[in-house]
């Protein structure tokens, strides 16, 4: 005899009490994820990558627990709350790779806390071509925006654009790691898996950075608390050394000022990568300067983008 759809609901045991509160199991999923990151051979920046997602989407689901009380209460609810957010992601702009990152993390988020084993379709990453730069019209907007609105974001956008780094990496910088002359200057950055590479920095850049370091001395001179906080930190906010979300909000709101809303550092990084590339760089000059560990990783600025190969078509064509 053939089950109704009312005897196959009857029949569902939940795999967790659908009535827990949300933030306390939210809290005990947290904590044995934690617990299990510790202990991992993930690399170190992977690990901090994770923890910030989960806490993220953490905030998410507690800033909307009417809609997902049932988020720790069984696979449906976890599939459904992890699915939303996957599509809040993407609606604000983030990267396929940023989206499977966050989505990675949060599997094994459920994985570790309430053993639950997702399956979340992942982000569509665009199919093999040139990086998402920027083209060169806005990547003169972003350039104008943060120089509208301060020496300091007019230097961090210029840093990025100038060397490429991450935003982990422009993070991280001190004062002592941007040494500057009347005709030089470089950047030190500590990248993946603690490398340290030092990157030359372009005329834009050198020329912001100075004028940050003079107006971030006149700051921190009337605010030695500030000043206190911030240390050695290249980048200061309002109470200290700005952290990683601090970078990616200064290029979001400078994209949001130039019209490319959801800007995010890894565009700028890309962009810096094609730019090298247009210059007649080779696959090993990018690689040093950007520190990939693989050479196959630098090969995809090799590959010609969707308007290069229109240029291609009309140049070759033209009749």
């Amino acid at each position: 005899m053939t089950a109704t759809a009312d005897d196959r609901l009857d029949n569902v045991v939940p795999i967790r009490p659908a009535t827990a509160d949300l933030a306390v199991a939210a809290a005990a999923a947290l904590a044995a994820f934690t617990a299990h990151l510790d202990r991992c051979a993930l690399a170190a920046n992977t690990v901090t990558a994770y923890r910030r997602q989960a806490l993220v989407y953490r905030d998410w689901l507690l800033a909307r627990a009417a809609e997902h009380a049932d988020a720790f209460a069984d696979l449906v609810g976890a599939e459904a709350s992890v699915t939303a957010w996957r599509r809040h992601l993407l609606g604000n702009g983030a990267s396929p790779a940023t989206v499977n990152q966050a989505l990675a993390a949060i599997t094994l988020l459920y994985e570790h806390g309430p053993g639950l084993r997702l399956a979340v379709k992942r982000a569509r990453v665009p199919k093999p071509g040139g990086p998402d730069a920027l083209t060169r019209a806005q990547e003169n907007a972003v350039r104008r925006a943060a120089d509208r609105r301060s020496p300091r974001d007019a230097a961090l956008i210029a840093t990025l654009l100038g060397t490429g780094a991450r935003a982990e990496e422009c993070q991280r910088l001190t004062v002592a790691d941007v040494p500057i002359t009347a005709r030089s200057g470089t950047a030190r950055l500590l990248g993946k898996g603690d490398e340290v590479r030092t990157v030359p920095l372009p005329i834009p850049a050198r020329e912001r950075i100075s004028s940050w370091l003079l107006a971030r001395a006149e700051l921190l001179t009337a605010r030695p608390a500030l000043a206190e906080a911030a240390g050695d930190g290249l980048w200061i906010g309002q109470r200290g050394r700005l952290s990683v979300d601090g970078v990616t909000d200064v290029v979001r709101a400078v994209g949001k000022a130039a019209d490319l809303p959801g800007l995010r550092p890894h565009r700028l990084r890309h962009t810096y990568a094609t730019r090298l590339r247009e210059a007649g760089a080779d696959h090993a000059q990018i690689q040093a300067l950007l520190g990939h560990a693989s050479i196959e990783t630098t090969a995809r600025y090799f590959r010609a983008s969707a308007i290069e190969i229109a240029d291609l078509i009309d140049r070759a064509l033209d009749y």
